[in-house]
């Protein structure tokens, strides 16, 4: 079994309920009951599928809530957005049992963020469950064999399901499933959105444009929908954990472009899913968005599992000079590259760095790009 690198009894604390995001099948299940299965605190597992669950931590019933905790030292609600006001349901246990302990897990951050941030401000902490970060296969396998596999990852992507599943048309029908699954019903589950079609077609158009900027106008004109609605769909996609948006860098100099957004998958697996292509690297014209997409999203997955704060960006002026990542952290920029081939030839980008004098250049192909995502 691949251990995740966050261990639950470190990060459960008294008094704070932590929330686990992520998608649906990315871990958080077999997480949660790796840690119950060796616990020795008395504990409570339930579910926001629950109906009852629902009615009762949902009531805002001091009684009733406490009464359904009582005698336990954890509880945890596994999809707790399903749950209306779960936020104050929770604050009310928190603060009425301060030797409980709990978790709850969410298969998307539609509601449920919103639900518990203000009740619980204070009150929580939250990680994030993605598939399989690089660092975590390391405790699998050592740095040769992960570049070894460097093809798999970018084809098949990382789910769990995914990477312990040995034949390729077992990983092909997980992806599948996913895809169907998870796309056309839970995200079309929230705001009882009924373009099923045009939302799968933004994803498909999306899934082209990799690495490139996106215009929402001019997707709006391929689905012919109004922007409105075509920045409604991408707020959703983003957060139900299926794409990453990456925003301009700029400090207002003019030739800097500023208003135009990239998009990322966040597992080149369901990226390739959405567009049916699977064939190896050798027989694909799109090796260097596959890279960068996996590049950007291990990169994520590394910041954010070792709880390390940064921003993220890409540059680009109208004269052309372009960056695939600009990372801002304490104060620093790195200008950061991607290019599959390890002999492609990478030129810093001089105007980036003059005019930036707290900055530094790095790119990172097939070769060396562990460096990047590994500590």
């Amino acid at each position: 079994m691949i251990a995740r690198i966050f261990k639950l009894p470190d990060l459960v604390k008294k008094q704070k309920v932590l929330v686990i995001y992520g998608p649906r099948r990315s871990g958080k299940t077999t997480l949660i009951n790796q840690f119950l299965s060796n616990t020795f605190l008395k504990y409570k597992l339930d579910s926001g599928d629950n109906i009852r669950t629902r009615q009762i931590l949902g009531s805002q019933d001091f009684g009733l809530i406490n009464t359904y905790a009582e005698g336990y030292e954890l509880l945890v609600i596994d999809e707790a957005q399903q749950i209306k006001n779960i936020g104050k349901g929770l604050k009310i246990l928190i603060d009425n049992n301060p030797d409980l302990q709990v978790i709850v897990t969410g298969s998307s951050s539609f509601d449920l963020s919103q639900q518990i941030g203000e009740p619980l401000t204070g009150r929580k902490r939250t990680i994030y469950l993605y598939p399989f970060a690089q660092e975590e296969l390391l405790g699998k396998f050592n740095k040769y064999e992960l570049k070894e596999k460097l093809e798999d990852f970018l084809i098949f992507g990382s789910y769990p399901e995914v990477v312990t599943s040995e034949k390729r048309s077992d990983k092909i029908e997980i992806l599948d499933e996913l895809v169907n699954s998870y796309l056309l019903k839970d995200i079309l589950a929230v705001e009882n959105i009924r373009g099923s079609k045009t939302l799968f077609d933004l994803v498909k158009l999306l899934a082209f444009q990799i690495g490139n900027e996106v215009s929402l106008n001019e997707l709006a004109v391929q689905l012919k929908i109004d922007v409105k609605t075509v920045g409604r769909y991408i707020d959703i996609l983003e957060k139900g954990f299926v794409i990453k948006r990456l925003s301009a860098f700029s400090r207002n100099l003019r030739n800097e472009i500023a208003k135009k957004s990239k998009y990322y998958f966040w597992d080149n697996g369901i990226r390739n899913g959405v567009i049916l292509q699977f064939n190896p690297l050798n027989l694909r014209n799109d090796v260097g968005q596959l890279f960068e997409n996996f590049m950007m999203l291990e990169r994520t997955k590394f910041l954010s599992n070792n709880f390390i704060h940064a921003q993220s960006y890409f540059w680009r002026t109208y004269e052309g000079w372009e960056i695939d990542l600009v990372e801002e952290r304490e104060g620093n920029l790195s200008a950061v590259e991607f290019k599959f081939s390890a002999n492609a030839r990478v030129n810093p980008p001089k105007n980036f760095l003059a005019k930036y004098d707290n900055s530094g250049f790095v790119h990172y192909n097939s070769q060396n790009y562990l460096e990047f995502i590994l500590k």
